[in-house]
């Protein structure tokens, strides 16, 4: 059986429009995004959005009961990265392709009491949409534990808000940020916890006192800290759910 090319043009993406941005540092940004159609999401899920028909995914901060989508992008200079260099370089108005369904299976298990959450920078951003979105929705019977790594202090971004989180909430939200280069003057006056965050993963489950049984370890952004994480928790027996970012955009 053979077949012939369709004459029929790929069918038009929505938009979604460019309302604001934050720069946290030279290669590190906050976007909103208003979509033009209606767009539903759960908390820990991806969109997809491009331009000129080059489109990546992008894990959403924002909460489904927000008015905006909210991402925080790293830009990755060619030839690696393709698409976050047009990002970077976009003002307000202007605007991307967004697909009208988010995807992604990163989302809040709740058959698990406990959450233990490992990031590194941008791999933050699914547990910032869980979070805001359980505190939302008034909810309790769960812990959530947020590890999250980073190389420079101004890199954390969210770190003030899960602070304040979990100063509202100590009972059931806990954050710790470190910082893999404490001497880089860029660090200077980090009095935090220190180290590679996938390196903290055995004492700071030993420092809950979480039991494999109740827990769920989630690890969120470079592919080697999520390795081996998997590794160290299987060596403990936690079950962990991973979700990669890529060096290309993907």
């Amino acid at each position: 059986m053979t077949t012939t090319p369709s004459s029929k043009a790929p069918p038009k993406l929505p938009l979604a429009t460019l309302t604001r941005r934050i720069d946290v540092t030279h290669d590190l940004w906050r976007m909103w995004l208003k979509p033009e159609v209606r767009f539903t999401f759960k908390p820990g899920q991806y969109c997809t959005i491009g331009v000129d028909g080059l489109e990546r995914a992008y894990s959403i901060v924002s909460s489904p009961h927000e008015p905006e989508v909210e991402l925080f992008i790293e830009l990755v200079p060619p030839p690696d990265g393709n698409l976050t260099p047009i990002l970077h370089k976009m003002t307000i108005g202007d605007r991307v392709t967004m697909r009208p369904r988010a995807k992604g299976i990163f989302t809040l298990r709740e058959n698990f009491k406990d959450h233990l959450m490992v990031a590194t920078v941008t791999g933050v951003v699914p547990y910032v949409s869980i979070l805001r979105n359980y505190l939302h929705e008034n909810r309790s019977g769960h812990r959530f534990f947020v590890l999250q790594g980073a190389s420079y202090r101004d890199e954390f971004t969210y770190d003030k808000e899960l602070a304040e989180m979990a100063a509202r909430h100590p009972d059931f939200i806990t954050f710790v940020p470190t910082v893999s280069r404490p001497n880089d003057p860029r660090n200077a006056g980090w009095k935090g916890e220190t180290g590679r965050v996938n390196t903290l993963l055995e004492k700071y489950a030993e420092k809950f006192c979480l039991k494999a049984s109740d827990t769920l370890v989630y690890a969120c952004g470079h592919p080697g800290m999520i390795e081996d994480v998997k590794e160290r928790g299987d060596r403990i027996g936690f079950e962990v759910l991973e979700e990669r970012f890529w060096k290309d955009d993907e």
